[in-house]
This record gives C-alpha cells, sequence and structure tokens, in this order.
C-alpha cells in the first residue's frame, strides 16, 4: 500500500495534558502507511515529543505547505468548532477545512465535541466544515444529534482517550493509600472565595483521612498557579505533579483513590484507570460526561458554601463510592475504537 501524508490538526502544543492525550490517541489509530504531519503551537516540541514532522499552526506559510505536501487533513478531537471561548476557533478550524478541500484533500473530523454554537456565524460555519468533510465521528450525543439535523451522515464513539494507552508511574505506587488527585482550572466564576472553600474542603479532608494530595496542572500555564495556592494550605502530605506525556498523565490515576476535576479529560483518564471520581463542572461538556457515565459532582456555580460539607461529600463518596464497573469500561475501550475503525476503513 502507497504512503499517503495526513496533516493532523487539533489544539495542540498548547500544553494542555487533554489535547495532548487526543493527539496521542490519534498518532495511535493511524495505520502504518499513512504518515503524520502535526499543526502545533510548538512545532518544536511536538516533533520531540512525538517524533513527528511538525509545523506552525499559526504560520500561514508553513499551513499551505502542509496541505499542499498532504492527501488527507483530520480535524482530531475535541471541542474544536465552539464559540464558548471565542469565535476565532471555529474560523481557524472552518477555513482549515475549506482550503484543504480546495487543494483536494480528503477531510475527517475525528471524535468532535462540537458547540456551544451560540452564534449564528459560528452555526454556519460549523455546518459548512461538516460537510465538506469526507467523514465524521463525533463523541457525545448532542453532536451526534446536531449533525444529524444538519444532515450529515457520522458515527458516534465515546472519546478516544478512554483507548489510549497508559505509562504507569511506579514512584506513586510506595505512597500510602488513600491517594486523591485534585485536577482544577482556572475559570472566571471559580472566585477566590471558591477556590478558597475548595482549599478548605481539601485541608479537612486530608485531615480526617490522613490522604496524599496530589495537585495535577493539566495545563501548568493556567493551573499551576491554583495548585501551587492549594499546596500552601496543606501538610506535606502532598505534592504538585506536572507530567508533559499524557500516556503517564492518564497512568497516574492508576495509582489515585479518588480524583477530584474540573478537567474533562482528567475526569475521563481516572475512570478509565479505575478510579472513583468526582466532578466540578465548568462546561456543557464536562456535565453531559457526568451524565453520560454518572459521575456525582457539582456544577462550578453551584460548588456549597460550606467546606465542612464539602470535605463530608468527598470523605463518603471516597469510603462508599464506586468507580466505574469493568463491564462498563471494556464497553467504553472497546466503543471508542470506532474513531479509529472509520479512519482505517476511509484511509
Amino acid at each position: 500500500m502507497s504512503e499517503i501524508q495526513a496533516v493532523l490538526c487539533g489544539y495542540y502544543g498548547k500544553g494542555n495534558g487533554g489535547d495532548e492525550a487526543l493527539l496521542a490517541s490519534m498518532l495511535e489509530m493511524l495505520p502504518s502507511h499513512v504518515k503524520p504531519l502535526v499543526l502545533s503551537a510548538d512545532p518544536r516540541a511536538t516533533s520531540k515529543s512525538y517524533g513527528v514532522r511538525s509545523y506552525d499552526r499559526m504560520n500561514s506559510g508553513s499551513v499551505v505547505r502542509a496541505l499542499k505536501e498532504s492527501q488527507v487533513l483530520i480535524l482530531g478531537g475535541g471541542s474544536l468548532i465552539q464559540d464558548a471561548t471565542s469565535i476565532r476557533n471555529s474560523i481557524y478550524y472552518g477555513g482549515l477545512i475549506g482550503l484543504a478541500r480546495q487543494f483536494g484533500l480528503q477531510t475527517f473530523a475525528i471524535a468532535q465535541g462540537i458547540g456551544p454554537l451560540n452564534k449564528p456565524l459560528t452555526r454556519w460555519i460549523a455546518k459548512r466544515a461538516f460537510e465538506n468533510c469526507t467523514a465524521v465521528s463525533v463523541r457525545d450525543p448532542a453532536s451526534a444529534a446536531l449533525i444529524e439535523q444538519w444532515g450529515i451522515s457520522g458515527i458516534m464513539a465515546p472519546d478516544p482517550v478512554w483507548s489510549l494507552a497508559a505509562t504507569p508511574i511506579p514512584e506513586l505506587a510506595g505512597i500510602s493509600s488513600p491517594k486523591i488527585a485534585v485536577t482544577l482550572r482556572s475559570h472566571p466564576k471559580l472566585t477566590a472565595t471558591s477556590l478558597n472553600t475548595l482549599t478548605q474542603a481539601l485541608a479537612s479532608l486530608q485531615a480526617s483521612t490522613g490522604s496524599h494530595i496530589l495537585l495535577v496542572p493539566f495545563q501548568p500555564t493556567t493551573d499551576l498557579e491554583i495548585a501551587q495556592q492549594i499546596q500552601a494550605q496543606l501538610t506535606d502530605n502532598s505534592q504538585i505533579i506536572t507530567l508533559s506525556n499524557p500516556k503517564q498523565l492518564k497512568g497516574l490515576f492508576q495509582n489515585v483513590d479518588l480524583a477530584i476535576g474540573m478537567r474533562y479529560h482528567s475526569l475521563i483518564m481516572a475512570a478509565a484507570e479505575g478510579c472513583k471520581c468526582w466532578a466540578i463542572s465548568y462546561d456543557p461538556k464536562v456535565s453531559k460526561l457526568m451524565t453520560e457515565i454518572d459521575i456525582p459532582g457539582w456544577e462550578l456555580a453551584d460548588i456549597p458554601t460550606d467546606a465542612n460539607a464539602i470535605a463530608q461529600t468527598w470523605q463518603s463518596h471516597l469510603t462508599t463510592g464506586t468507580a466505574l464497573s469493568s463491564q462498563l469500561l471494556q464497553t467504553l475501550h472497546q466503543s471508542s475504537l470506532a474513531h479509529k475503525n472509520l479512519l482505517i476503513s476511509k484511509l
């Protein structure tokens, strides 16, 4: 079979553990005859981490060169076409798909979480972009309903990070249990008051259970400061763990008893590795995930104001809560491979 080159684009090279996990998953999906070229915010780091060619995603000359050298464009996972953060996301990815089609490339939108699309313009861009794709797969029922409404055929399967191979972290195995991982991120609704309440709750939980608390900044540029603020209020039985390798990041949760997470992919990684989870939702995608796999938690705006009540709730879940069943995990793992099978069948 002759070799072809595929351009992979997503929110890569930004140091976000979830998006790097999606890139790692996409690279695992590619058939052996498909050579990847990754558009990244940090091409040098991406090339070093994954052993692939990488071009600057914001350099128009590099992007055009990448497309002209390739036969396929893959929009690779995540909430890429949405206007919750900025309309620029939809314009960038929608424009990239349009340009790829002009150059005659096959275009694939894989494992997409579409939206929110609050503005008529972004809804129009999204519809046109997905209509121009050779094949589409989505990761949640709301996205599936949207492409069906638009008359676009596609498949729905769980996020590919469910089946990403994890690399264990042996050093964590020697730490006494219980171990609690915390992944908070900056957000306008995570006010100083809310963060202080959560920090007091963690300190109380630590005191009552003797837990070792792992503070895990999924995107250090935005999350590390929060982790440092929390650790300053905890005992020495805590540490900040920063991992750039997404397979190691997922493997971290193999040794954790409870994960308290805001980050979407932190919850998927933790649940996939058999960890009990408690979600704090800042975004509809997290709320959807909570519903789909029955993860307990709170909306960010509805966090209780009583730190002791929060600590007691977490302690109860740590003691009597359950992780996902092995049967459900096996189903999620197998089902998530549908994205890979779609790519293989079309490439």
